[in-house]
């Protein structure tokens, strides 16, 4: 059977920037028969993050995630349906994801390595289970409860960077929703700041490549930030931490703003930075969601409640075509996505 797959074609270098010749569409086959405990998909939606770009790198710097290997099909987050199946617990028809879906239009998986989704669950929007329903919403919600110590009722100021972006959207409502009394997102353009305070429910946004940051975000936290969900790291998180207030939290998700440079993660801060930090007794520990999976279903529960009630607004940038997934990543890791970045296969 031909299908049409996309591979690592080079590497960027671990202080480059990733453009989409860094992939390369290419045809391949796949066996016309599967075998017992295997199905066949056909890929729906594929999801580029962030995270991507350690995988780029012969070494990913961590321990939990492996690098793509050169002329190899790249994978991610992926959903796709059963074509055939000689797996007992799913049918022609189903629909299922896993964190580890090839780059290709066809498959051949190992269906215990499947999970079988309910698009009821999200309005028969599938792809949320890629993003707000999926892994970033569990980023967000456990980053929020285990890093960010929100109480309702203790008037806390949360500030997110990155706020346009997929876990940012997302975690801006969330700690809201959690009983944060004022939420101040920043983000790269005026139209993005624009949709966080008229759809998702943001009360201010800054733009960083507009003025000056530190004084906007001093008239709009006049009570200082208590927490502060970290998306990008670099000169805006130092700029963000000097004005928390004691005993306050970093929920240090990612730092997307370092992904280009051979730096260990999380980076360290700036002297003057630190010196703040450890003056205010401010909490920065690494998050790891994998490190929680115990609450997954839980957590994907509520999340599913919060999108059917309409609590919880989702936004999604979705290129058409497997063959332009590079292109979606690159335009991704430079900003021009608002809310989850999604590439649809096929139909």
């Amino acid at each position: 059977m031909i299908i049409q797959r996309v591979v690592l074609n080079s590497r960027p270098g671990k202080n480059g920037v990733p453009v989409a010749e860094n992939f390369r569409l290419e045809q391949s086959t796949i066996a016309d028969t599967i075998q017992v405990g295997q199905v066949r998909v056909r890929t729906l939606y594929l999801s580029v993050d962030p995270y991507m770009r350690c995988r780029m790198n012969e070494d990913t710097g961590s321990d939990y995630l492996l690098p793509w290997q050169l002329s190899e099909v790249a994978d991610g987050g992926g959903i796709g349906v059963v074509e055939e199946s000689k797996h007992d617990n799913l049918a022609k028809g189903d629909f299922v994801t896993s964190f580890n879906w090839p780059w290709q239009t066809l498959a051949i998986l190992d269906g215990n390595l499947l999970q079988k989704l309910v698009p009821q669950l999200v309005n028969g929007h599938l792809s949320y289970f890629l993003g707000a329903a999926g892994m970033t919403g569990l980023t967000a919600l456990l980053g929020v409860r285990e890093k960010g110590h929100v109480a309702v009722g203790a008037n806390q100021t949360m500030v997110v960077s990155g706020a346009a972006g997929a876990c940012g959207s997302l975690a801006g409502q969330i700690g809201r929703l959690e009983g944060c009394s004022r939420v101040v997102g920043i983000a790269g353009t005026d139209e993005k700041c624009s949709i966080l305070v008229q759809e998702m429910g943001f009360d201010a946004a800054v733009n960083y490549k507009k003025g000056n940051v530190a004084e906007q975000l001093h008239e709009l936290c006049p009570g200082g930030v208590d927490v502060y969900f970290d998306n990008v790291g670099g000169d805006i998180s130092d700029t963000v931490i000097s004005q928390m207030n004691q005993n306050s939290h970093i929920i240090l998700c990612g730092q997307i703003s370092q992904y280009n440079k051979d730096v260990p993660y999380p980076p360290p801060l700036p002297p003057d930075i630190e010196k703040v930090q450890k003056e205010r007794n401010i909490t920065r520990e690494r998050f790891l969601v994998l490190n929680y999976m115990d609450k997954q279903e839980a957590s994907i529960l509520q999340l599913c409640q919060w999108i059917q009630e309409g609590k919880l607004k989702v936004r999604e940038t979705v290129v058409e075509g497997l063959a332009n997934i590079g292109a979606a990543f690159q335009s991704m890791m430079n900003g021009g996505n608002i809310g989850k970045q999604i590439v649809s296969v096929s139909k």
